[in-house]
C-alpha cells in the first residue's frame, strides 16, 4: 500500500518551497483564496457555521469529523474518519486551498505550502500503516518540503504485525533507517475530541488521497503548460467517484487498473534504462541497445497513456463507449438435435394452463411433438437453452437478480400483453440483458431495468429482433456494438438517462413504429470518420420520438479534416425541390462511391425539402447530414488508398455502404429540437 509507491511521485526532483517561499501566492497571477491566505488564515479556518467544508469550524467547541475504530487484535487509539469526503469537498480543496493553477512540477511545492498553513507541526499522535504492520507512533515536527513527518514510538508501544518476526527492535532499526521520517500519507491520525486536529487529519488525508488515486508518476515529465488541476485532478477524480458510485462498467474499471498497472511498471522500466543511458558516458553497442529499448518503452507508454486519458475524460468515455469483450459462450445444439420448449410461469390456473396448451404447446398449432420443460422464473429457463430453443413467458411479474445472458439462437416471447409480462431487474449490476446469438428474437414483454451502469439491452454479436416490448430504463437504453444487429418494431422505450437507443460504428439497426421518450437524448449515432469504423447502417420507419430532454437524434462524430471540403455547405447553397412523398417525407438510400458525382453537393440537395412541417423536418436534416458524413469518409477512403498508391481499388474494397432510410419518423417537444450534431 504505502511501502513503495507513494514514494516515487516525490522522488523525481522537483522543486521544495524553499525555492519559492512568500513569493508563492504572487506567483498565482489570479485572485483567489490562496492569494493572502496567511493574515485570512482565521478567516479559512471557520468558514460558515452550518458548513460541511472539510476547512472545519474552530468556533465551535469540539470536533467536527467522524471516528473509527481500527480492525485487528490490538486495541490501538481511535483514528479520525476521513476517507469519506464527498466528492464536492476534494473538489474544492485540491482547486481553492491546495493546488490552484500550479503546473504539475510544481504539485509538491504547492501542497508543502498548504501544509504550513493547516497542519500542525508536532504534538499529535497517529498510527503509521504499511502492507507488513502497523505502529502507534507520535509526530515531533514535520518536514513539509519532503512531505514527511518526524517521529518517534509512542506509548504504551502499540503494534500489530502480519509477520510474526517483527518486534520493537526491528521497528526501531527500521525508524533510525529513515532517519525517524515517514511520509505523511503512511499516517492516520488519531483522533481527538477537542476539534484541534481536525484541520491535521484532514490535510493529511488530502495528501494520501492524492498520492494514492490522483498521481501519476509520470506526471510531472507531461506538458507543463497547462493547468495540472484542469487537465489531470479534476477528470481523475471524477472518474474515482463514477466509480465508487457504479456509474462505469465493472469491466470498463478493470480494464482501466489493468492499463494503469502496465503503465506504471513500463515506466519503472523506462526509467531504469534512462538512467542507465545518462550515467554511461560510452558509445558501445550496449548503449545503442539501450537506447532503442528506451524508445519502445517509451512508445508504449505513450499509447496506454492514450488509453488511460480516454477512460479518464467523462466526456471521451461517453462518445468513444466501451468496447466490452463478451465472454458469453454459446452452447450450439443439444447431440440429437432436439430443441426444448421452455415454459416459465411462478403459479398457473387450469385455464390459463389450456389456452397455452391449445395456442402453443399442442402439435396441431406448432406441427410437431414438443419436449418441454418449466421454470419459475426468466434467468433459469434462459440459463438452460440451448440453440433453436424457445421460452414462453406466462403472465406475471418477474423479479430477477443477475443477467439475462442470450449466447445462441433463442426465442423469448411472452404469453399475453407485455404489461401483463414483467420482468425487473433488482440489484446492482452492470446490464440486464446481454446478445450475442446469431438470431434472437424477443416480444411481447416488460422489461423494467434499476440501477445498471449499461443499457437495458446490449447487443454485441448476431441479429436481436425485439418486437411489441416495453422498455422501462432507469439508467440507460438500448446499445448496439460494432457489427452487430437489431430490428426493433412496435415497441416502447422510455426513461433512460442517456440516450434510448446508442448506435455504434459498423452496426446495423432499424427502428420501425417504435415510440422513444422521455430519455436524456432519444437516438445517438456514433459515426467516427476511421478506417477501422464501418458506417453505421440506419433505417428509421414512422418512429415517434418525442419529449427527450436534449435532441430527438444526435450524431457524434469527429471535426473534418481542413483537407476535405465541407459537405455540411449543402445546407447553405441553393436548394432544389425534393420530389414530392404521400406523406411529406424524404429518403435517402443507398450512397455508394461509383455513383458519386465529382461535385457531391447536388445529389444530397435533392433530398432538402421545400416545405416540411415542425414534427417531420428531423427526416431530412438526419437523412442529409449522414449521407454528408458518408461521402466525406468514403473521400477520406479515397484519398487514403490513393497516398499507398493503390489508383484502382477492389469493388469489394470501394463498396461500402451508407444504407440510410429516414421515413415518416415524427418529432415532437424534444428540449432542444429534432436533431443535434457533436462533434469532437
Amino acid at each position: 500500500m504505502a511501502e513503495s509507491g507513494p514514494e516515487l511521485p516525490w522522488s523525481a526532483g522537483l522543486a521544495g518551497p524553499q525555492d519559492c517561499g512568500q513569493g508563492l501566492l504572487p506567483a498565482l497571477g489570479t485572485p483567489g483564496p490562496k492569494e493572502g491566505a496567511e493574515e485570512a488564515k482565521p478567516d479559512v479556518l471557520q468558514e460558515d457555521d452550518d458548513s460541511c467544508s472539510d476547512y472545519g469550524s474552530r468556533d465551535k467547541p469540539g470536533t467536527a469529523l467522524g471516528r473509527t475504530v481500527p480492525d485487528g487484535n490490538v486495541l490501538f487509539p481511535d483514528i479520525f474518519h476521513t476517507d469519506n469526503l464527498l466528492f464536492y469537498e476534494r473538489f474544492q480543496a485540491y482547486q481553492d486551498y491546495i493546488l490552484a493553477d500550479c503546473k504539475a512540477s510544481e504539485v509538491k511545492e504547492f501542497t508543502a505550502e498548504y501544509l504550513e498553513k493547516v497542519l500542525e507541526p508536532c504534538g499529535w499522535q497517529a498510527v503509521w500503516r504499511t502492507n507488513v504492520f502497523e505502529v502507534l507512533v507520535e509526530v515531533v515536527d514535520v518536514e513539509y518540503s519532503t512531505l514527511k513527518a518526524v517521529v518517534q514510538l509512542g506509548g504504551p508501544f502499540l503494534c500489530e504485525s502480519r509477520v510474526s518476526t517483527f518486534n520493537l527492535e526491528c521497528i526501531q532499526e527500521l525508524l533510525e533507517l529513515k532517519e525517524y521520517r515517514i511520509p505523511l500519507q503512511e499516517l492516520w491520525v488519531v483522533y481527538d475530541e477537542s476539534g484541534e486536529f481536525d484541520q491535521t487529519a484532514l490535510a493529511v488525508e488530502h495528501v494520501r488521497f492524492f498520492y494514492k488515486h490522483i498521481w501519476r508518476t509520470w506526471d510531472e515529465e507531461e506538458e507543463d503548460d497547462f493547468d495540472y488541476f484542469v487537465r489531470c485532478v479534476e477528470p481523475r477524480l471524477r472518474l474515482h467517484y463514477d466509480i465508487l458510485e457504479h456509474r462505469v462498467p465493472s469491466g470498463l474499471v478493470a480494464d482501466y487498473h489493468n492499463l494503469l498497472s502496465q503503465c506504471e511498471e513500463l515506466y519503472r522500466k523506462f526509467l531504469n534504462v534512462r538512467n542507465s543511458l545518462s550515467s554511461s558516458d560510452s558509445d558501445s553497442e550496449v548503449e545503442n541497445v539501450s537506447v532503442v529499448e528506451g524508445l519502445k518503452l517509451y512508445e508504449k507508454i505513450e499509447h496506454l497513456k492514450q488509453k488511460l486519458k480516454v477512460i479518464e475524460n467523462p466526456l471521451l468515455r461517453y462518445v468513444f463507449g466501451y468496447q466490452k469483450y463478451s465472454g458469453l459462450q454459446a452452447k450450439g445444439p443439444r447431440p440429437m438435435g432436439i430443441k426444448i420448449t421452455h415454459v416459465v410461469s411462478s403459479t398457473m390456473m387450469s385455464s390459463l394452463l389450456r389456452s397455452l396448451i391449445r395456442d402453443k404447446l399442442c402439435p396441431e398449432s406448432c406441427g410437431e411433438e414438443l419436449e418441454i420443460q418449466f421454470h419459475n422464473n426468466p434467468l433459469a429457463a434462459v440459463g438452460a437453452c440451448y440453440e433453436g430453443d424457445t421460452v414462453i413467458i406466462c403472465p406475471g411479474h418477474y423479479v430477477i437478480d443477475g443477467v439475462l445472458c442470450i449466447a445462441d439462437s433463442v426465442e423469448l416471447e411472452g404469453y399475453g400483453l407485455p404489461d401483463d409480462i414483467v420482468i425487473e431487474k433488482q440489484g446492482e449490476g452492470d446490464n440486464f440483458v446481454e446478445c450475442t446469438g446469431a438470431n434472437i428474437r424477443i416480444s411481447n414483454l416488460k422489461l423494467v431495468q434499476h440501477d445498471a451502469v449499461e443499457g437495458i439491452l446490449n447487443v454485441h454479436h448476431g441479429k436481436t429482433t425485439l418486437e411489441n416490448c416495453v422498455l422501462q430504463c432507469e439508467t440507460t437504453g438500448i446499445t448496439i456494438r460494432t457489427s452487430a444487429e437489431l430490428l426493433m418494431k412496435n415497441s416502447d422505450l422510455y426513461g433512460a438517462k442517456g440516450a434510448g437507443v446508442e448506435i455504434y460504428p459498423g452496426s446495423t439497426c432499424s427502428l420501425l413504429d417504435n415510440g422513444i421518450h422521455h430519455c436524456k437524448e432519444g437516438i445517438l449515432i456514433k459515426n467516427f470518420l476511421d478506417e477501422h469504423y464501418d458506417i453505421p447502417k440506419i433505417t428509421m420507419v414512422n418512429n415517434m420520438i418525442h419529449n427527450n430532454e436534449g435532441y430527438g437524434v444526435v450524431l457524434v462524430r469527429p471535426a473534418m479534416p481542413s483537407d476535405v471540403k465541407d459537405a455540411s455547405s449543402v445546407r447553405t447553397k441553393g436548394k432544389t425541390e425534393p420530389p414530392q412523398a404521400g406523406d411529406g417525407t424524404a429518403c435517402l438510400e443507398g450512397f455508394r462511391q461509383e455513383e458519386l458525382p465529382e461535385c457531391v453537393t447536388d445529389e444530397l440537395e435533392l433530398y432538402e425539402p421545400a416545405e416540411a412541417s415542425e414534427q417531420t423536418e428531423g427526416n431530412y436534416e438526419i437523412a442529409n447530414e449522414l449521407g454528408a458524413t458518408s461521402v466525406k469518409k468514403r473521400q477520406m477512403h479515397k484519398k487514403r488508398l490513393s497516398e499507398l498508391g493503390i489508383t484502382e481499388a477492389d469493388d469489394n474494397l470501394m463498396s461500402q455502404e451508407m444504407f440510410v432510410s429516414i421515413v415518416g419518423n415524427q418529432f415532437k417537444w424534444n428540449g432542444k429540437g429534432s436533431f443535434g450534431t457533436f462533434v469532437f
